[in-house]
């Protein structure tokens, strides 16, 4: 949910106010894990492919993700409620991360990052529509300053005909932000039928589903020629770290710092997705797409209920 390609669980409990420094750290340290998600994303896809890459990445994270499960005795929790929970991972992760991963063939993992940034947009949308969660009238200017940006971002790279990758870059977009819609309903799905259940149940059991629906998938398109070992360390590297770590990272720091300041991570991924898209694979960042990434955070920050406009009273 989620500020990357890791979506933000939806039930998430009330935060308790603590000073800046003790969670400061850890805000700073999710925002670099989950940037870091679309770097790996591409070294593996490049070899395994989008299906094979999304399959091993949720089945590395669940199978990290369920220890954790057993330590705080939440496995009966899980049994309970496995229906839903898998049903969430197929919106969740599943069919998102194949879409970033088959984007990532075609377009940076800066753009990407930013695209991704458009979660909460969504999230709004879907939540006014299906939970009748009415915005205001600065988060309804929010929605349009952030799908202005989508839609300026997108005409950049509106072209259909494959490049070098045999992937024409504006379905690469297309693939983005079908991921962020699948993410926004998963939110407002989580919201409506795993209210107020622990949110490490609903993260190992939403990775269960996606490794259990995307396990033929990944058998069927598996890479012929074996994958090298650096593209099994970038997967190593996004189920275990980007996925994995970071959920339990995300969890202290809602807890530390409050749900509002945990969702404004979101803010703050694709910046470092950007800066390791240019450091480690040469990626050109454009003003053109600087800007549009400006408009799309001043939106989310704005439609979330982040950042709001104040009416002036007369005195």
């Amino acid at each position: 949910m989620s500020g990357s390609s890791e979506p933000i669980p939806a039930a998430i409990p009330a935060g308790r106010s603590v000073p800046v420094g003790s969670w400061i750290t850890d805000f700073v340290l999710l925002a670099a894990i989950w940037g870091s998600s679309f770097l790996f994303m591409r070294m593996a896809t490049v070899e395994f492919g989008p299906l094979p890459t999304a399959g091993l990445r949720v089945a590395i994270a669940a199978t990290s993700l369920l220890p954790l499960l057993w330590l705080r005795g939440l496995a009966p929790v899980l049994r309970q409620h496995w229906k839903p929970a898998c049903l969430v991972g197929l919106l969740n992760s599943a069919i998102p991360f194949a879409c970033f991963a088959f984007a990532l063939l075609a377009i940076t993992t800066g753009l990407s990052a930013i695209l991704n940034a458009t979660v909460p947009l969504f999230g709004a949308v879907v939540a006014w529509l299906w939970l009748k969660d009415r915005p205001t009238g600065s988060r309804v200017l929010g929605l349009v300053i952030g799908f202005a940006g989508v839609a300026l971002l997108a005409w950049d790279q509106a072209t259909f005909k494959p490049d070098a990758s045999g992937i024409a870059p504006g379905w690469a977009v297309l693939a983005c932000l079908l991921a962020t819609m699948c993410y926004a309903i998963a939110a407002s799905a989580t919201r409506r039928y795993l209210s107020g259940l622990p949110a490490l149940v609903t993260a190992a059991g939403s990775q269960i589903g996606a490794t259990i629906a995307l396990a033929l998938p990944t058998l069927w398109f598996w890479p012929q020629r074996m994958p090298s070992l650096q593209a099994w360390l970038s997967l190593l590297m996004v189920g275990v770290a980007c996925t994995g770590i970071a959920y339990v990272l995300y969890f202290r720091l809602i807890e530390q710092a409050g749900p509002a300041r945990a969702l404004a991570v979101t803010f703050v991924v694709p910046v470092f997705a950007v800066i390791y898209g240019a450091l480690f694979l040469g990626e050109s960042v454009t003003g053109w797409m600087l800007l549009c990434g400006g408009v799309i955070v001043c939106g989310t920050a704005l439609s979330t209920g982040w950042l709001a406009l104040r009416r002036r009273t007369l005195p």
